[in-house]
């Protein structure tokens, strides 16, 4: 929908006549930025916006047709905001360097007079690259202090049914058209097209990298796509399961973060042991079948056990930590850890979805304490707002969602506390059977990646095993359907590679409960620079030596693996790479 009037001459006022007024596209603003200017727009409300070191272009598009609507009801858009940062001519390394959001996205790339994104900046005055950010089609403002279009309240009308046009913008054009218009800006703007373009996400980011690879492979010659957000409506739905274990369970009161904290630690302790050394953080999940049902140390006096401390569970609490780690079921019940510990149980009609392996911080305490706000899936004042706000959009029913979930018919009121496991089970299935249909197919799990291996196209990603919002089992699972749908590892090997990294959370360098555990991680950039290499010079990535970040407790360093492969440990200091194989 481009109209080629005039050529563009710079950042100036012929970007706009560049993308005129014709079809969707409108240019909202074009601002140019010089060296040592300070990254603010007009109400910039971040004070720490950085001072840009180089010169860069910030351009703002909105691209329809968005949805119609009262002015004020979330469901209502202008269209697709999509911001593109342009490093100046002299420093562009010739590369596209997209990134991608989080949570429910939202946010401002569309609106002229509110925020830059620093992220999106960084990367156009940092690398030297065109970098760009989209608002995937609904820009209202956060409710939630810091975080960027918190709520999903857009999912639905005001009248209570499914928006289906904002869920495909969700879903997937948002990202396709970001792809599109970045690189129509880049060609336009330096007279040239990239040599390459590369998309750059995490969690819901990893989710869109994912469906990107899916729906449109031609997008982009490499993408990182970290803790994806696969099987959206199955994760989000298994977020609400601990509170109704709660509810149900224990009359409505939650277990304490010392509490959780007391139990998960003693789980780390009793599986985390190798080489004759407890490392902090348990290496293989597969094998920890602690139970805290059957240990006295953790169990209160009261019910036979040794701990007479306010952090001692009672048996029906140690049971409800199995079934919070086991996931969500059907009928809310939990097989003994000692049989079934529910890591690589198949998924079935009774057995809903995964919960967080053992051992993870269930309060999320890196989220929580930074943002403030319930963010592990377990946390005492309340699951994470994207469980209620999809259970609200899978029941068409907003009092479902969380507190600043807004609707006509009524606003979110926390109406999933009435929910049972049957009732919560019933919708669970809901959020399965309207995925490809209402919700644009946003479980983003097709596993046929046949056209992104035709294209020559490179996926490249990494999750945290101790992730404490995104089971890791599901990039698991999706990973196996691939291998499965394509016929060999060794195919898809070639294209596609993941990395499970035991210790690391949701973003989180240490996603346990053990605040000294101390586990190796990749670097800000380390996955990008694998990825780049892998493209342009055909360096595919095979084991990888992470290290601990500087200052951290313990130093020492270990194998990330190609998934299906994993660190095993053979000999040797177990605190030393060279200790591992990947086996």
């Amino acid at each position: 929908d481009v109209q080629r009037t005039q050529p563009i001459s710079g950042c100036d006022d012929s970007i706009a006549r560049y993308f005129h007024a014709s079809g969707d596209t409108r240019t909202v603003l074009v601002r140019q930025f010089a060296a040592g200017e300070r990254l603010a727009l007009a109400n910039d409300k971040y004070d720490a916006a950085p001072v840009t070191p180089r010169a860069v272009c910030l351009v703002k598009l909105l691209v329809g047709p968005g949805n119609p609507g009262p002015a004020d009801a979330p469901s209502t858009s202008a269209g697709i905001g999509i911001e593109i940062w342009l490093p100046a001519p002299e420093n562009w390394n010739e590369r596209i360097h997209a990134l991608g959001g989080g949570g429910w996205q939202g946010g401002a790339a569309g609106m002229a007079q509110h925020v830059a994104s620093q992220y999106a900046a960084a990367v156009a005055f940092g690398e030297g690259a065109v970098s760009s950010t989209t608002d995937a089609g609904h820009g209202g403002m956060p409710k939630v202090a810091g975080v960027p279009g918190a709520d999903g309240d857009f999912t639905l009308l005001p009248d209570g049914t499914i928006n289906h046009t904002l869920w495909h913008d969700f879903s997937v054009r948002a990202i396709h058209e970001q792809a599109l218009k970045t690189r129509e800006l880049t060609r336009a703007y330096y007279g040239r097209p990239a040599r390459y373009a590369y998309w750059d996400g995490s969690s819901t980011g990893g989710r869109q990298a994912h469906k990107l690879a899916q729906a449109h492979p031609e997008d982009y010659d490499g993408i990182i796509g970290n803790m994806p957000a696969l099987h959206w409506t199955r994760f989000l739905t298994g977020m609400v399961y601990p509170h109704i274990v709660y509810q149900q369970d224990l009359e409505g009161k939650p277990l304490t973060t010392a509490q959780l904290d007391r139990v998960s630690r003693a789980a780390i302790a009793a599986c985390d042991e190798v080489g004759g050394e407890h490392l902090g953080y348990i290496l293989n999940p597969a094998e920890c079948r602690y139970d805290p049902a059957r240990d006295t140390a953790v169990l209160c006096r009261s019910d036979g056990g040794q701990d007479k401390s306010p952090a001692c569970v009672t048996r029906r609490e140690a049971m409800a930590l199995n079934k919070i780690w086991y996931g969500i079921t059907s009928d809310g019940s939990v097989p003994p850890p000692s049989l079934d510990n529910g890591w690589d149980t198949p998924i079935d009609g009774r057995r809903l979805w995964f919960g967080p392996p053992r051992g993870t911080s269930l309060w999320n305490a890196f989220f929580t304490n930074m943002l403030h706000y319930p963010a592990g899936v377990a946390n005492p004042e309340g699951p994470n707002f994207l469980g209620p706000d999809q259970v609200a959009a899978q029941l068409q029913d907003p009092r479902m969602g969380g507190a600043n979930f807004e609707n006509a018919l009524g606003n979110g009121e926390g109406g999933w506390r009435d929910l049972n496991y049957a009732q919560l089970a019933h919708a669970f299935a809901r959020g399965v059977a309207l995925n490809e249909t209402a919700f644009s197919a946003i479980n983003t799990d097709n596993p046929n990646l046949a056209e992104f291996e035709r294209v020559g196209g490179k996926l490249l990603g990494w999750h945290g095993i101790n992730d404490e919002v995104i089971p890791v089992q599901g990039s698991m699972q999706y990973y196996d359907s691939v291998v499965r749908e394509m016929g060999s590892l060794e195919r898809v090997q070639s294209f596609y590679r993941m990395y499970m990294v035991p210790g690391i959370g949701h973003h989180s360098p240490n996603g346990t409960a053990n605040p000294d555990a101390s586990p190796p991680l990749f670097g800000p950039a380390e996955l990008y620079a694998m990825l780049v290499a892998w493209v342009e010079e055909g360096v595919a990535p095979g084991r990888v030596e992470l290290a601990t970040p500087p200052g951290a407790a313990t130093s020492r360093s270990q194998p990330a693996c190609p998934y299906p492969t994993k660190a095993v440990y053979v000999a040797g200091d177990p605190n030393l790479a060279a200790s591992f194989k990947c086996r």
